[in-house]
């Protein structure tokens, strides 16, 4: 008996002292390097179950959660697959985010993943998921705003989500295009709280800023 509670202190020690410390930081930046070379589904797959192993060591961070829910909605985008197979995916990426949210409910990123996780499940289906799933999407990143105005990725995902209501009822998108332009022109300002933490959507405002040109020349 005392073997075992010996035991279990010794992994209950190694795991408090993972989650947060240098090792922890380790783990997370190789899985970041293998996540920034990913181009495939089965990579996106790969590096999601780098991150699932940290996330099961290091129990109370959320950024392992976070990028594990990316890795799945990455999939659910670019996978040429059925809509079933889409949704497995998000399926996957919402045990994440619901893990995610338990852990950081007062950080904007967390519900800027969260809209996009909405955005993912309405891509699959718009004509039938429109309204609910984009709803949802902007409820998600009106919280992560709400949090911290100037977070370039929930400004992105709100002028993304802007952008396709309108061009679905055929208004105007000038307006939008250059909140587009002034976010990824002000996107180097924001700064980056560590090594680890999320520095996507640059490269996002500029594709947005591209079509807006794109469309503008048609």
């Amino acid at each position: 008996m005392k073997r075992t509670l010996l035991l279990v202190g010794i992994l209950f020690v190694g795991i408090t002292s993972f989650a947060g410390g240098p090792e922890y930081e380790k783990a997370m930046g190789q899985a970041l390097v293998k996540f920034e070379k990913c181009q495939s589904a089965p990579d996106f797959r790969e590096a999601a179950n780098q991150f699932e192993r940290i996330a099961n060591v290091a129990q109370g961070e959320w950024l392992p959660s976070y990028y594990r829910a990316h890795c799945f909605i990455i999939m659910s985008f670019i996978d040429k697959v059925d809509g079933e197979t889409k949704d497995t995916y998000l399926d996957e990426a919402e045990k994440s985010i619901t893990k995610m949210l338990e852990l950081a409910p007062d950080e904007s990123e967390a519900h800027t993943m969260h809209a996009f996780y909405y955005s993912g499940r309405l891509v699959v289906d718009p004509g039938t998921r429109g309204m609910k799933f984009g709803m949802l999407s902007g409820q998600a990143v009106g919280k992560a705003l709400k949090l911290d105005p100037n977070n370039p990725r929930a400004q992105y995902m709100q002028i993304q989500n802007e952008m396709g209501k309108a061009q679905f009822f055929g208004k105007d998108i000038t307006e939008l295009c250059q909140q587009a332009k002034i976010a990824h022109d002000k996107f180097d300002e924001y700064p980056v709280v560590s090594k680890i933490h999320p520095t996507w959507g640059k490269r996002e405002l500029q594709n947005l800023s591209t079509s807006c040109n794109t469309e503008s020349h048609d």
